[in-house]
């Protein structure tokens, strides 16, 4: 939660607002460099000193990237060349700084040269910069003496309900994938399949790394990521440069991923105003890859965000979720044994039954589909149908989860069972060179058994045919294996016969 007391300083005077809120008077919304400047961080440290902060910790660090929007020219480094590295180490999320490394933030982020991030203290203490000057600070101290110190050094303070800087997300019922085992382990799986993938290492906004990923080298590339760094993974780039080349549209924002003669892969967002440039920079690469920058184009295959070293997800900001994300985050809601409702989509010309269970698309194999025979699935299911199954697994990996509708069936085969001994009569409907198989129970999906060539009647075993009725005896039921076995040459003593129906009777013609 925000601090509770919370107020906007600028060196503009509420007096020159009007009865909307709005600012009349004379606007200097640059930094003067100077005196101005300097009563801000002078201000910033009182309220500093009255929350008791020495230390603050960099959230949601931005540099600039296609375009400045600032009034101020864009400066080399991004204005913090003397702050940090020229690689930026140091400038990430949940990265502590001293106060006076943070007032030196804020002194960039005044003269607006091209870097930006929220600075903040837990629940203790927030500080934001804005628009055209103004700061807002939050406090959970009400900070008497640094509201004086403010006024006197010439500067409005007001007090705010919350800050507009406040952090949002974009969509709060979006969960952001955490860069977890499961992750890691997806990332290996999806390598072995692509042979090679490039991960887009955001550690800032606007600014990232792109290294190449093979099965090799995954652990190392891991261990040097900036912490609550944005993942993004990519398909391999196009070593086919024409390709790449007529990837490009009409126009459009894009970012552009270029790897070198060295194989050094950086990236660059452009607009169409500067795709003749881009052309003739990808005639010299060795791979690249076109990637639109508008909302749901050109999507990752998936996308993460690093946890810190306890492995709780810190980091608040988001990607926007890839139909991978979307399916992660529905799997983390499922369990084996779950019983769950769904809608058959497809039945696949190999069998499988595909079924939409709230968004993911699971699975149903065809021994899960009954426990008793049939065909082919649609005697089972149909498109459409809505049914009940259980979840046999849920593979985070792969991301599959295979369904079992016989799970959630009474399984019969122990009623079978109980009929070892007993004579029943039912239509041959196999033959094979060791026997036939007749169906002992009086419905189409009926269970069936095999009677042993050994167990057939001598004078039967050259002319009985699929769909003569036979008597048989069952002998035993294997319900490990799920197999019946039926005697012929037993059932005699009781009621053997084979019959035959033909086109101009009803009644079978009975052999003795």
């Amino acid at each position: 939660m925000p601090p509770p007391f919370v107020y906007r300083i600028s060196h503009y005077d509420p007096a020159d607002r009007n009865e909307h809120g709005h600012y009349t008077g004379t606007r200097d919304t640059v930094s003067d460099r100077g005196p101005v400047e300097a009563a801000y961080l002078v201000a910033i440290s009182a309220f500093a000193e009255a929350s008791d902060v020495d230390r603050l910790e960099i959230r949601e660090p931005a540099v600039t990237g296609f375009v400045h929007f600032g009034a101020a020219p864009a400066v080399a480094a991004h204005g913090l060349g003397e702050l940090f590295p020229s690689d930026l180490t140091g400038y990430h999320d949940g990265a502590e700084v001293s106060l006076p490394v943070a007032l030196e933030l804020v002194r960039t982020m005044l003269r607006d040269q091209g870097a930006w991030c929220r600075l903040e203290v837990g629940d203790v203490f927030t500080l934001h910069v804005g628009w055209d000057q103004y700061i807002y600070i939050g406090s959970n101290q009400s900070c008497g003496t640094a509201l004086a110190r403010t006024r006197a050094l010439g500067l409005f303070p007001e007090r705010l309900d919350a800050s507009p800087y406040d952090f949002v997300p974009e969509d709060p019922a979006y969960v952001q994938r955490p860069a977890d085992a499961d992750f890691w382990a997806r990332l290996h799986w999806t390598v072995s399949a692509h042979h090679a993938v490039f991960l887009e290492e955001v550690f800032a906004v606007n600014a990232s790394r792109w290294p190449r990923l093979t099965r090799h080298n995954i652990e190392t590339v891991r261990s040097r990521l900036a912490p609550r760094a944005q993942l993004a993974i990519w398909p391999d780039l196009l070593t086919d440069i024409d390709t790449a080349v007529a990837a490009l549209p009409d126009e459009g924002l894009l970012k552009i991923v270029r790897e070198d003669e060295n194989g050094q892969i950086t990236s660059m967002v452009v607009d169409e105003t500067q795709f003749e440039a881009v052309t003739s920079r990808l005639a010299t690469a060795r791979a690249a890859g076109v990637v639109s920058l508008y909302a749901g184009e050109d999507l990752p295959l998936f996308t993460a965000v690093l946890p810190d070293s306890d492995g709780v997800l810190r980091a608040r900001w988001q990607t926007e979720p890839t139909p991978s994300d979307r399916d992660w985050a529905i799997l983390k809601t499922l369990r084996r044994g779950q019983v769950v409702t769904g809608t058959v989509t497809t039945i696949a010309g190999f069998g499988v039954t595909f079924v939409d269970i709230g968004g993911f698309t699971a699975m149903i194999n065809i021994p899960e589909l009954s426990w008793r025979p049939f065909d082919h699935p649609s005697d089972v299911v149909s498109v459409g149908q809505e049914i009940t199954a259980e979840i046999l697994d849920v593979d985070m990996i792969s991301e599959r989860v295979p369904l079992s509708l016989r799970a959630v069936q009474e399984d019969p085969w122990p009623q079978v069972a109980q009929r070892i001994g007993e004579v029943a009569i039912g239509p041959v409907t196999k033959i094979v060179p060791f026997g036939v198989f007749v169906r002992i129970e009086d419905r189409e999906d009926g269970f069936q058994g095999l009677v042993h060539t050994s167990e057939l009647d001598e004078s039967l075993r050259d002319v009985v045919a699929v769909g003569d009725t036979l008597s048989v005896k069952i002998v035993d039921v294997d319900l490990r294996r799920r197999r019946i076995a039926l005697s012929h040459a037993q059932a005699r003593t009781s009621h053997t016969w084979v019959g035959r129906v033909t086109d101009n009777e009803k009644n079978p013609v009975q052999d003795e």
